[in-house]
């Protein structure tokens, strides 16, 4: 099949890698019922990246004429006898006004519909959006009829996801592969000084030194590592060496077991009777194992108020050199005590209390501790939430004004799910309604809800 450039302006560029069929039409039938085929249409769409159906539609209407594609069959058909040529020109047309980016000119573009009707072309290689001209007749068939659609918001982070884990991936089996090499060169020099040649019985080079007796040397240090054997000092020093060696171990062991058993041993100290102030006896022990504050969801424990910044407290103190994994087991054994929202409460007020401002700042940084306080819990997610809007309630201004910037960083990060972060919004939990934090919350909302693929 003939091809061609597309747009009339590259036609002569032999170089031009955007191509297209050339047009091939038929005239069939005759008399009233006589009608143009063209019988390519489907080629030249699929190459200029537009359904078949808006460039026959676009020859009716620039002709005045009926026209017609079926789907089924992908057979085009305009009433009327018409020329290649002139189907040709009006093709050429549609490439400038609806293919074609009207910054570089380049045919790589997508077509979109706004929010109020407009169509607009988005080039893929500038970036440039092109408004196409709504007066035309063909606007008014592409907006009844849109383009397929790409993959959605949820797709594009799906995919963002397995791209993610796939780059860990890599980089721990990279890290891996260092380590392995790494040990590889530690046992290789470690081993060099145990190493023993073996020297062979006869010399078989000749007197004069000739080219394949260098070859044969080239191949002995190629293949070192066959030529060596493994050896064993068998002196009488290196095996009372050794026997001493195996004696301490075993000594070492005998120590260990007899401290291990002198302290199972070691009698419990006994229990005391202490009289309380109303006359009751209580039983406690010498050193009492301490337990963490039971809270109740007001903040208050059985000791009474305060309980909340002793929570705190302790949260803080086991943050100091705490990993994410270690992070996780601990939280998991506060809930014993205390509620769910009460522990992330508190942990909110550890990780940022007393910022002020860059509190979004703040969040990027400690990102990874409320990953795991939400790991393999959808529901956590929503207490988390709720955490973050009661700290901005009793915060400053300056921590309120960043609350979508930070609902945004956990969102990119993956921490916070689209579908909670609405559901928290529109159900107006843990903050009250009228507050300035939701109307700061409110634009980020709206664009989690109605941004496009592409704006996105």
């Amino acid at each position: 099949m003939a091809m061609q450039n597309i747009g009339a302006g590259n036609s002569d560029d032999a170089f031009y890698r955007y191509k297209m069929p050339r047009m091939l039409t038929k005239i069939e039938g005759r008399g009233n019922g006589i009608k143009t085929n063209v019988v390519n249409m489907v080629d030249i769409a699929k190459a200029l990246a537009r359904p078949p159906s808006y460039t026959t539609k676009y020859f009716g209407c620039e002709l005045g004429a009926q026209s017609k594609f079926d789907e089924k069959t992908g057979v085009a058909l305009v009433n009327g006898a018409h020329d290649t040529a002139k189907l040709a020109g009006l093709l050429e047309n549609f490439i400038k006004k609806f293919v074609q980016c009207y910054g570089c000119g380049n045919p790589e573009t997508d077509v979109l519909i706004t929010k109020t009707q407009m169509i607009q072309l988005k080039c893929a290689a500038c970036g440039f959006v092109s408004d196409v001209d709504m007066r035309d007749k063909l606007t008014t068939f592409i907006i009844k009829n849109p383009p397929e659609q790409k993959k959605g918001g949820k797709d594009k982070k799906a995919m963002r996801r397995a791209e993610k884990e796939r780059l860990k991936e890599g980089e721990a089996a990279d890290e891996e592969l260092k380590k392995l090499k790494l040990k590889k060169k530690d046992a290789s020099k470690a081993s060099s000084s145990k190493k023993k040649t073996v020297l062979p019985v006869e010399d078989r080079r000749s007197p004069s030194g000739s080219q394949a007796d260098d070859n044969d040397a080239e191949e002995e240090e190629e293949d070192d590592d066959d030529d060596v054997q493994w050896a064993t000092d068998t002196s009488l020093e290196a095996a009372q060496k050794r026997i001493q060696e195996q004696l301490s171990a075993v000594t070492a062991d005998m120590v260990t077991l007899t401290t291990a058993e002198a302290e199972k041993e070691k009698p419990k100290p006994a229990a005391k009777k202490v009289v309380a102030a109303n006359g009751s006896a209580a039983t406690a022990v010498n050193g009492p194992e301490t337990k963490s504050p039971t809270v109740t969801e007001n903040g208050k424990s059985a000791n009474g108020v305060g309980a909340h910044e002793q929570l705190v407290e302790k949260i803080q103190g086991n943050l100091k050199g705490c990993s994410v994994g270690q992070l996780k087991s601990f939280l998991a054994s506060l809930n014993g005590g205390s509620s769910p929202q009460v522990v992330m409460n508190a942990l909110i007020d550890a990780l940022f209390g007393g910022v002020d401002k860059g509190f979004s700042k703040e969040v990027t940084k400690k990102k990874n501790y409320l990953a795991a306080a939400t790991h393999d819990n959808e529901g956590s997610q929503i207490l988390l939430l709720q955490a973050i809007g009661a700290f901005c309630e009793k915060s400053g201004p300056d921590v309120v004004k960043e609350v979508a910037l930070v609902l945004k960083t956990l969102y990119d990060e993956d921490v916070l799910e689209e579908e909670y972060i609405v559901q928290w919004f529109n159900e107006g939990i843990g903050a009250s309604k009228n507050s300035q934090m939701w109307k700061n919350v409110k634009p980020f909302i709206v664009w989690l809800q109605s941004a496009e693929s592409e704006s996105e």
